[in-house]
């Protein structure tokens, strides 16, 4: 069957379960890439223990509307080996699926918690003032997925537990295979070290999210037992050995706790809270924010909330998350402090935000807004258009300008659907450090001064259509309500003065005129590498290069955007 053959067949197929015919390809040489990176010593810092997702706990975390659209049987859920770490019969090798940093291009993995001067267009106003006064009522959270920490298995990162069984679609036996390995991204790599090396990275966590002006984790707990509830009663620990202000909110997924008994759920959220990090409102109140609240009714959260209060004696702020808030929120309004949902991942659509937030305020409630970067979930075969940073830019926009009181960043580490704001192999600090202008924003109420030119390059390293090559055959397709593909290098310029922006896509040049201010330029995407540079007044100003080039023939499906930032070098 040819290639136009098979395209045609997916074509007719139901648009999230396209499947074709595939045979095993060859593996990249990722190990050895990763290998030489360390041994340049750009990556100094620490690991954490492993604990994939197992079947009970598959978070559904449905992005496009009011349908919970999990696919039944998630090929994602990875069995749990011994407590000491992954079998050592797990394969070993490269990724097709996840590109090693060329040559040349720095990736580091150190992190004291403190930005390298320079590193973004403006100065980040020092943590105190973003705490402090009305700054301080507007909540920023990022969502942990615990399944995802900086390592897991303290290895080095050549041949490390991403790499060897989530990164190549051999991995695990080849379970992933059908969708070219579970994961496309990685955290950015991180060095093993001795004594307690989960804590110390989980601590590594905690002072990224402080750097970029986050106020503390919605922590996703997925399970009430098991190695996702001992890495989240951690990150409780490592919170409060940090920062003792940043706060940790408990978010109970209700895709995957396996109990229906008030109480038990009770009994576990007061033993977070016993915990100094635990988010609290200035009178007490534990803040509980649901995933997916809807799943119970508003009778059984009132027996939760009755049973922190009889038996623990915890008085609670309800604020939950719905996937379906308009036909909701009704239901839950009288047991509720506020509301919040998970929202779409498309730049496209994000007007019914500015309904949702008066909805919530007019019911007298608070409103958590979602801000996202992009969504695109190998495993179930569906991804959002992100517009490379349209997505992001739109979702911070709602929030400033809905007035919306807190936000969540959907997602801090969710790897599994391509979410993630922290620092990552393929997209450095990029995406967080762009947060951070628009968080400024929204804690302070003015927009921050640009006081260096900045440039963000950011495009896909395949076309949208690109038909993989490799053993592939479950592929994914737009999802109902994105907006549609595209293929584009986008060139995001914060600049202090006007200048032009030298481009260079493939083989293809040009020179753009941008404005002071922030400035977005659309590229025709072309195989090869993407760069520019700003100019002005004859002189080269600072550069910008993709360390990913892009290509028409791929083994892999991948429609994640890399990005990369000249603030980080």
């Amino acid at each position: 069957m040819s290639r136009d053959q098979r395209r045609a067949e997916r074509s007719a197929r139901p648009a999230s379960h396209r499947r074709r015919p595939g045979f095993r390809g060859r593996r990249s040489l990722l190990a050895l890439f990763l290998s030489a990176f360390f041994l340049v010593g750009v990556c100094t810092a620490t690991g954490i223990a492993w604990d994939p997702l197992t079947a009970a706990e598959r978070s559904d975390r449905s992005a496009a509307g009011p349908a919970d659209d999990r696919v039944p049987g998630d090929p994602g859920d990875v069995a749990t080996p011994s407590a000491t770490g992954p079998s050592p019969s797990a394969s070993a090798g490269g990724s097709p699926g996840a590109k090693a940093p060329d040559k040349g291009v720095p990736q580091t993995g150190t992190d004291s918690g403190v930005r390298p001067a320079g590193a973004l267009p403006f100065d980040l106003p020092q943590t105190a003032t973003l705490r402090s006064g009305d700054a301080g009522k507007k909540l920023v959270f990022a969502h942990y997925f615990t399944p995802y920490p900086l390592s897991l298995d303290n290895a080095k990162a050549d041949s490390d537990y991403y790499t060897r069984n989530y990164l190549d679609p051999a991995g695990e036996s080849g379970k992933h295979e059908r969708y070219g390995g579970l994961l496309r991204d990685r955290p950015l790599p991180v060095q093993p070290k001795d004594g307690n090396w989960e804590l110390a990275n989980l601590q590594q966590e905690v002072r990224t999210a402080r750097a970029a002006g986050i106020d503390g984790f919605t922590l996703d707990l997925l399970s009430l037992s098991g190695k996702n509830w001992d890495r989240s009663k951690l990150l409780m620990e490592a919170a409060r050995s940090v920062d003792p202000a940043f706060r940790v909110m408990l978010m109970p997924d209700m895709t995957s706790l396996g109990t229906d008994d008030p109480r038990v759920l009770a009994d576990a959220l007061a033993d977070l809270a016993a915990a100094p990090a635990a988010h609290r409102l200035s009178d007490g109140r534990l803040v509980v924010s649901p995933f997916k609240a809807e799943a119970k009714s508003a009778a059984w959260w009132t027996q939760v909330m009755d049973a922190l209060k009889s038996g623990h004696g915890i008085r609670t702020a309800f604020v939950p998350l719905f996937l379906d808030f308009g036909a909701h929120s009704g239901d839950f309004s009288s047991i509720s402090y506020g509301f919040s949902e998970w929202g779409s991942r498309s730049y496209v659509g994000q007007e019914s935000s500015t309904r949702d937030v008066r909805r919530a305020h007019d019911a007298g409630k608070i409103w958590m807004q979602p801000v996202s970067v992009q969504d695109a979930r190998p495993n179930q075969g569906i991804y959002d258009e992100a517009g490379n940073t349209a997505t992001l830019r739109a979702t911070w926009t709602r929030s400033i300008e809905d007035g919306a009181d807190w936000v969540q960043l959907t997602t801090w580490n969710d790897y599994s659907e391509g979410s993630q704001f922290a620092p990552s192999l393929h997209n450095g600090y990029s995406y967080l450090d762009l947060s951070s202008y628009y968080l400024t924003k929204f804690k302070t109420g003015s927009w921050p001064k640009i006081v260096r030119d900045t440039l963000y390059l950011t495009a896909r390293t395949q076309f949208a259509s690109a038909d993989p090559s490799g053993s592939q055959s479950l592929v994914m397709s737009l999802r109902k309500g994105s907006a549609a593909a595209r293929d584009t290098v986008e060139v995001l310029s914060f600049l202090a003065a006007p200048a032009s922006i030298r481009t260079a896509v493939g083989t293809a040049e040009d020179v753009r005129e941008a404005p002071v201010g922030v400035h977005s330029e659309l590229l025709p995407l072309k195989p090869g590498r993407a760069s520019a540079v700003v100019v002005r007044g004859g002189s080269t100003g600072v550069r910008v290069e993709l360390g990913y080039p892009v290509d028409r023939a791929v083994e892999v499906q991948d429609l994640q955007y890399y990005a990369a930032t000249s603030g980080r070098g």
